[in-house]
């Protein structure tokens, strides 16, 4: 049987997964700012492990007119109006990520970027209106696929939680570290990892295709 391991470009369609997460003033996309966004993008050895890679990370200075949710400021613990938080705006923010996304993508020889979030219908909510509101014509993501830790956490670990399904996994962590963009977008990396990696060591990908011999 062969295992030849196919590169990155081919494990997910040709998509170049990207692990995203956010932190923001609310949960509606179109009207409460984003906050905080981190992205960690990852690479895949000769055996076809994958491992958290580059990462980006910007504090966002809330867009013009955005609202703000008093109680989702005391949830995250973010005071927009800190200096010590080096915030950026939007537009330099999510232009930064495309540019940065863009350049991984085209090393790893991908046609798209799809993002990979716990809960990932919230996070590529905020990106897309972010990258609306930026008017960046030429985001690398797609605009609706993306893969979902929830859904994967559940299948392989019988755990949604973000927290329950990293202890599970064996992942550290801290939740006095929990609800930063950065720490949460390494830590659902690893778990993505980890679940992709166990699916491939149980024989599940490559696909074995018989010898023609």
């Amino acid at each position: 049987m062969s295992q030849t391991i196919p590169p990155l470009s081919q494990r997910f369609r040709g998509y170049f997964p990207v692990i995203i997460d956010v932190e923001t003033a609310g949960f509606n996309a179109t009207t409460d700012a984003l906050l905080e966004i981190a992205a960690v993008t990852l690479s895949m050895d000769s055996e076809g492990m994958l491992a958290p890679a580059a990462t980006y990370h910007a504090h966002v200075t809330p867009f013009e007119g955005a609202n703000l949710e008093q109680a989702a400021l005391d949830f995250n613990g973010i005071d927009p109006d800190c200096a010590l938080r080096g915030a950026i705006s939007e537009d330099e923010a999510m232009k930064g990520l495309c540019k940065h996304v863009r350049k991984l993508q085209k090393e790893a020889d991908c046609q798209r970027s799809v993002i990979v979030a716990h809960n990932a219908t919230f996070d590529q909510s905020f990106v897309n209106a972010a990258i609306n509101r930026c008017n960046i014509k030429r985001t690398p993501f797609h605009p609706f696929v993306s893969f979902d830790t929830t859904t994967l956490a559940g299948l392989a670990l019988g755990q949604t939680v973000l927290v329950k399904a990293c202890q599970a996994a064996g992942i550290s962590f801290d939740q006095n570290e929990a609800h930063s963009a950065l720490y949460d977008a390494e830590r659902t990396a690893e778990l993505f990892c980890y679940i992709v990696n166990r699916y491939a060591s149980l024989g599940g990908w490559p696909l074995s295709v018989p010898d023609e011999n």
